[in-house]
């Protein structure tokens, strides 16, 4: 998954993968220290079950995205990137409706906002699909 926060990833993860695919999010820990290291842990560990893994992060940069391209390939599996390209004004919308450690701060968001690159298939990906939100 690709996208700022309050773009509708894990409501699009709930509604069409959480059924066949093991959901991991740095989310699932937001105490946790080492998130991105224990997500790394996760990944390949569920891979090398066999299990298709869905990442439901914000994933913005190719270096956000590399680790989890390289996690997919050393156990064989195809990687597809689901951007989710919803406008600004409505992820702060739908941010703003959250509630205690849910809301990011608008700085957090503006932040993904300017680091994201939107993904490709010449970064490793078999297939992107971008859907407007």
């Amino acid at each position: 998954m690709v996208g700022l926060q309050g773009a509708g990833k894990s409501t699009w993860v709930r509604e069409h993968l959480a059924a066949t695919h093991a959901v991991v999010s740095k989310d699932h820990w937001p105490n946790g220290k080492h998130r991105e290291r224990r997500q790394r842990r996760v990944v390949a560990e569920l891979l090398a079950a066999g299990r298709d893994v869905v990442v439901d992060n914000t994933n913005p940069t190719l270096e956000d995205r590399a680790a989890l391209i390289a996690a997919a390939r050393a156990y064989g599996a195809g990687v597809r990137a689901v951007h989710l390209a919803t406008a600004l004004e409505l992820c702060l919308e739908r941010n703003g409706l959250r509630s205690g450690r849910e809301r990011v701060p608008l700085v957090g968001v503006l932040g993904t906002r300017a680091r994201l690159v939107p993904p490709s298939v010449g970064e490793g990906f078999d297939r992107v699909d971008v859907l407007v939100g």
